[in-house]
């Protein structure tokens, strides 16, 4: 039976920690093979994300000196969740095992090692879960624990604490591949895929080298695009806003009525005026909701690529 694992590592101006990454995980992959969890021909796939460094040099450079060493250049920058994507489009064919690790070394490279040896006992999903979440600021902890608990009330099926770390098997990402949409939320669309899963823990680390690729303003429209791709309760609380603002307008009205017809009118104009701001603010933000989930059904409508490969040197040495 073969165990061919690919690695497959996105990479975005990754070029002051991806001297490290190469050794990390290729004293990971060396020892497997040496205790013949996986075999020989497991690979580290790094998928230049369209970085303006040297990452795509230094990439060709540890290909020349690692034979397990390959990678996929996109033409441009597509984001993380494509180069996901894209790295296990090109590995499925061959490989029976495939991981998916940021290159930051924030996620314990050796969990790969537990994660490989539950692939063995019969499981096809292994997430990468952190134990805790003591290496975060205080707002990014609470933000995303108060995420998590969002989705979930959402019907959105997450698990919570874990990131893009795990491993899927041949017939897990096959699966995973078969969901075709644009606005990927990876995140949300492994749990979909089915089969024997189970957990990881693992204790999250300061990031090796390099800045941040995922700031405030990423990780917002990150949040926003998971709830808008698996969930329609945004707008059903929309429509619900409206009906409730309706009632309260009614009954305004027959108030303003009665006090017509009593003589107690008050002339001014502030009641108004906040009216109009409310409801006119509502009235905006509910069109920003349903614009959304308009935006998003005419990019999947349009059907463009997701993603445009430049050079596939992992396909190059398959074929040789």
């Amino acid at each position: 039976m073969s165990n061919k694992l690919t690695i497959i590592v996105p990479c975005y101006n990754e070029e002051e920690v991806l001297p490290e990454t190469v050794q990390a995980l290729g004293l990971i992959l060396t020892n497997l093979i040496k205790q013949g969890q996986i075999d020989n021909d497991s690979k580290i796939l790094f998928v230049n994300d369209g970085s303006q460094d040297r990452t795509w040099d230094l990439i060709k450079k540890y290909e020349d000196e690692y034979p397990y060493v390959t990678g996929l250049k996109f033409a441009r920058n597509y984001g993380h969740q494509n180069a996901l994507l894209a790295g296990m489009t090109t590995a499925v064919k061959d490989s029976d095992l495939l991981i998916t690790i940021d290159a930051d070394l924030q996620d314990d490279v050796n969990a790969i090692y537990e994660m490989v040896a539950k692939y063995h006992e019969g499981y096809e999903v292994i997430y990468g879960v952190r134990s805790s979440r003591e290496t975060d600021t205080f707002f990014k902890r609470n933000t995303a624990l108060a995420y998590y608990g969002l989705m979930k009330k959402l019907g959105v099926e997450l698990v919570s604490n874990s990131a893009d770390f795990r491993l899927l098997s041949q017939r897990a990402t096959q699966g995973l591949l078969e969901f075709k949409e644009r606005n990927l939320f990876l995140r949300a669309m492994v749990p979909m895929v089915g089969y024997k899963s189970t957990k990881v823990y693992y204790a999250r680390k300061e990031r090796f080298a390099g800045e941040s690729k995922y700031p405030l303003r990423k990780m917002l429209k990150f949040a926003v695009d998971g709830i808008t791709s698996f969930s329609t309760a945004p707008i059903k609380m929309v429509m619900n806003l409206g009906f409730m603002i309706t009632i309260i307008g009614i009954i305004l009205f027959i108030y303003a009525i009665i006090q017509k017809i009593s003589g107690h009118t008050v002339d001014g104009w502030a009641s108004l005026m906040i009216s109009i701001w409310v409801l006119g603010g509502v009235q905006l933000i509910s069109i920003g909701v349903i614009g959304e989930y308009v935006g998003k059904a005419f990019m999947e409508v349009k059907r463009r690529p997701r993603f445009r490969i430049e050079e596939d040197d992992y396909s190059k040495k398959e074929n040789k």
